[in-house]
């Protein structure tokens, strides 16, 4: 009798558990805590739309600015911005960087800080959303992070007078977290 109570309370037990994994996980909310000061959205405001922007990041050969030689400058980006689930939601475009609802939306931002990422990335950073053009997704939207970053920095390769107004294109990847005022 007592191994019959005891596998009945173990497949009690297995159901049960098998049960509580089939339903939905708790939503996870982003947390800016691991992130430098800098970077970090001022109180008062909520995530409205976390994504995940994957594409390129165009680079192009010019002479320094007050200075002899001659450098990478950033020309600008082209990602399309997906949902976690990896749902195209938008597209992230430039020069100006411009962020796009796939509504039709779109906004375009003042950069407020950045800070140093791991190597061979692009810096986390904060940007100040203008007003958005057009209702949807972007309406709203007071501040961008850009966190999680994966490459998308100057090209190695060098860049001399020989190769002026010649333009490298670098991969990347970062996430993109849109916020509102609470």
């Amino acid at each position: 009798m007592f191994i019959q109570i005891t596998l009945a309370a173990t497949a009690a037990l297995a159901l049960s558990a098998c049960a509580s994994s089939m339903s939905a996980p708790a939503p996870m909310m982003y947390s800016q805590a691991s992130l430098p000061a800098a970077v970090q959205v001022p109180a008062g405001h909520r995530v409205a739309m976390e994504t995940v922007g994957v594409g390129q990041i165009t680079y192009e050969c010019r002479a320094k600015k007050d200075a002899m030689g001659h450098e990478w400058v950033f020309v600008g980006p082209d990602a399309k911005l997906m949902d976690r689930m990896g749902k195209q939601v938008g597209t992230y475009y430039g020069p100006p960087a411009t962020w796009e609802s796939m509504d039709g939306s779109k906004l375009t931002a003042t950069q407020l800080a950045v800070a140093p990422a791991a190597a061979g990335s692009i810096p986390l950073q904060l940007v100040k959303a203008n007003p958005a053009m057009g209702m949807g997704a972007m309406q709203g939207v007071s501040y961008i992070q850009r966190v999680a970053t994966q490459g998308g920095v100057a090209p190695v390769m060098p860049c001399d007078g020989s190769q002026m107004g010649s333009k490298q294109i670098v991969n990347y990847q970062a996430d993109y977290i849109f916020w509102k005022a609470a």
